[in-house]
């Protein structure tokens, strides 16, 4: 017999998981490595950005809104980064990594399209999205 998550179950879930009424944060940093995340990954597997002006975020898990009911998704309001010139680590962004915001456990990870800061003024967007289904 096969597990069964109903839609209002699939909800709870992603709201635990999001500390929607209690736990711990997120941190949402973007990471510098050309690599495709994986099931094996911890939070060490990633090398955060740095210089060219960029600070982590901070999301607070009461934050996240929830639309559907199978899937259920969770989004989380955009991010924006905006540098102020290229970073010091490696120059390209691959992706972005999401970590509690005390334990520091890996919670989940994305490849995205590639992106090199270079000037002042250039921008990074990214809006958060989980969904269960």
């Amino acid at each position: 017999m096969a597990l069964n998550v109903p839609a209002v179950g699939e909800a709870l879930a992603l709201k635990a998981f999001l500390n929607t009424t209690a736990g711990q944060d997120q941190k949402l940093d973007l990471f510098v490595l050309n690599i495709t995340p994986a099931e094996t990954d911890v939070a060490a597997t990633y090398t955060a950005a740095t210089g060219g002006g960029y600070v982590q975020k901070a999301l607070s898990g009461v934050s996240w809104a929830y639309t559907g009911t199978s899937p259920v998704e969770a989004s989380y309001a955009q991010q924006i980064w905006t540098f102020t010139g290229p970073l010091t680590t490696n120059p390209t962004i691959y992706g972005y990594f999401v970590t509690q915001a005390v334990s520091g456990i890996l919670m989940y990870s994305e490849a995205t399209t590639n992106f090199t800061p270079a000037n002042n003024g250039d921008q990074y967007l990214l809006t958060p999205k989980i969904t269960a289904d």
